[in-house]
């Protein structure tokens, strides 16, 4: 399929040293560990507050986990939730999950009741390692998420002397001190679970054909899909990785992981190549600008993955003159564009590179990238990734290539592609066509290789780096009593890319305002993806069979926020 019409056009603009053709290993993702930890025992893995982990150290922290998930019954196979922010907890349970021969199903803290059930039951997770302030959320669906074991960890957890023990006192303080009811038979404490115990037995992985990661995203129906992605997928989107990005590792490297490690950008990007170059991973659980500034001034990161909206609203602080930043050599940013006022202003103040690149939850995640050393191009996704190929197909139909310079359906195949949705045949079909990932995005190919995004088929909203699918917002809106017709867009957010809006249509002799509608959704859906602005109308604009004109709300969106 598409053989004859293949045209790598980007070959001649890639890198000199870079290879289109890679010889790659298949290998369990945690040999990336394993050997960081066998090279250089010494050097610090994690480095989080006052406390430092070295490799050597993070290895058998992880294989501790492993050996007690198995005694505990986790079975090749079986689904690990991970339901934590960015801590060393999340590193070495992610590691102990995939030692164990687990597959790892990561989990947005912000989940609320409808996102939670719906991906654990889709899953068939078993087991569960969270964060203790967490207990009271999913205490109260226990019935319907079917987990068998839950293992309970506290932020206090992965600090040390004194840090450790001033913690609790800082969360009765505070008001966020949870007091879960351990009771060693299906409730664990995180401190519990890690003593040293049943001796750790490696799990055989065939790394084609075992899954590492159900790494859930949207859809256009709103119901989120559970993407299967092997071991292989995983480790080949690091040696690619490693490939193009040839100046990252060759010296100690510092990444500051603030991405979060259940977005598989951040799962990809800030760990697994992370570990695989053998870097120090300074894990940060939220975005607080501030202090991130802070962190850069006393860490010295060398590597900054993140996205737009975060490197923006660094450059807003009005402070950003008294902080060192000039550590970092390299920015990897994603997830949506980036303006080009944003890149120079980036390089004016830092001396670091922005490099943009494109992918999505099925290709584990990258498949386009701007050359490191080469030229990059003002609004380009850049060029496809080694043994990556990329095409442009007829929006209809997807199945006539289109030449160079036309605008269509960006599809892509290569040993980083998925292996398909979970329980969705059907989609799956659908998506993987003869090998290649049809993506949904709308985009067209110039004549040095580059592309570039034009338009989204999906309708689908990125605001502030995560991905928002309105249908999601659409149905529980439809939820609510007085609700007649609903509909969400993106409109664009000088910090955040875009921001949801949501037209609202009540109910023939209802009232509704505001304050109403957002308090509803706040109930059932995580923060971000509340709409931030809400117009109450007496109707909606649709076709003749009935389908809401998201493009002309859209429109009329923007003109209502100039």
């Amino acid at each position: 399929m598409f053989e004859n019409e293949i045209n790598r056009l980007w070959l001649k603009s890639y890198d000199p040293n870079v290879s289109f053709h890679l010889e790659y290993e298949s290998l369990p993702l945690f040999e990336y560990l394993d050997r960081s930890a066998r090279d250089h025992p010494d050097r610090p893995a994690l480095v989080f507050q006052n406390m430092k982990l070295n490799y050597a150290r993070l290895k058998d922290r992880a294989e501790i986990l492993a050996a007690n998930l198995t005694r505990l019954g986790l079975h090749k196979g079986d689904r690990v939730g991970i339901m934590l922010p960015n801590l060393p907890q999340t590193v070495i349970s992610y590691f102990g999950a995939l030692k164990a021969g687990g597959v790892v199903v990561m989990t947005n803290p912000l989940y609320m009741e409808k996102e939670l059930v719906h991906q654990f039951t889709d899953s068939g997770t078993r087991f569960l390692i969270a964060l203790d302030r967490l207990w009271p959320k999913i205490h109260s669906l226990e019935s319907r998420l079917g987990l068998e074991k839950m293992i309970y960890t506290s932020v206090g957890d992965s600090l040390s002397f004194p840090l450790n023990l001033l913690y609790p006192l800082k969360a009765w303080r505070e008001g966020t001190r949870v007091r879960v009811p351990f009771d060693r038979q299906r409730i664990f404490a995180w401190k519990d679970v890690m003593q040293q115990g049943t001796a750790f037995q490696p799990v055989s992985v065939d790394p084609s054909r075992d899954l590492a990661a159900i790494q859930y995203t949207g859809g256009t129906t709103g119901q989120p899909k559970g993407v299967k992605l092997s071991h292989d997928s995983l480790a080949a989107n690091v040696q690619q990785c490693i490939v193009v990005l040839h100046d990252i590792g060759k010296e100690p490297e510092i990444f500051l992981g603030l991405l979060p490690y259940f977005h598989v950008y951040g799962l990809t990007v800030c760990l697994n190549f992370a570990v695989a170059l053998a870097a120090t991973v300074a894990p940060y659980p939220q975005f607080v600008p501030q202090e991130v500034l802070k962190a850069i001034n006393k860490l010295k990161p060398t590597i900054f993955p993140s996205a737009p909206a975060v490197f923006n609203t660094l450059l807003q602080q009005k402070n950003i003159q008294d902080f060192d930043l000039q550590s970092i050599r390299i920015s990897v940013t994603g997830s949506a564009p980036m303006p080009v006022e944003l890149l120079k202003k980036f390089k004016e103040v830092t001396g670091a590179d922005l490099i943009e690149g494109y992918g999505l939850t099925e290709a584990s995640p990258i498949t386009h990238f701007n050359p490191l050393r080469g030229k990059r191009k003002k609004g380009s996704i850049g060029l496809p990734f080694p043994d990556t190929d990329a095409l442009i197909v007829d929006i209809r139909t997807g199945t006539r290539a289109l030449p160079q310079g036309e605008i269509g359906e960006l599809v892509v195949r290569g040993p980083q592609v998925m292996q398909g949705y979970l329980n969705r045949a059907g989609e799956t079909a659908e998506t993987l066509r003869e090998g290649w990932l049809y993506t949904g995005d709308i985009a067209y190919m110039d004549e040095e290789g580059y592309f570039f995004i034009v338009d989204r088929k999906k309708d689908l909203i990125i605001s502030g780096g995560l991905n928002v699918y309105p249908r999601e917002i659409e149905e529980v809106l439809y939820e609510h009593p007085k609700v007649l017709d609903a509909a969400c867009v993106g409109v664009p957010h000088k910090t955040r890319g875009e921001i949801i809006k949501a037209y609202v249509v009540p109910k023939k002799g209802e009232t509704l305002d505001k304050k109403e509608i957002a308090g509803f959704c706040r109930e059932k859906l995580a923060g971000y993806k509340v709409p931030r602005r809400i117009e109450i109308r007496e109707e909606l604009p649709k076709t003749i069979v009935g389908k809401v004109l998201r493009r002309d709300l859209k429109e009329q969106g923007d003109e209502s926020e100039e």
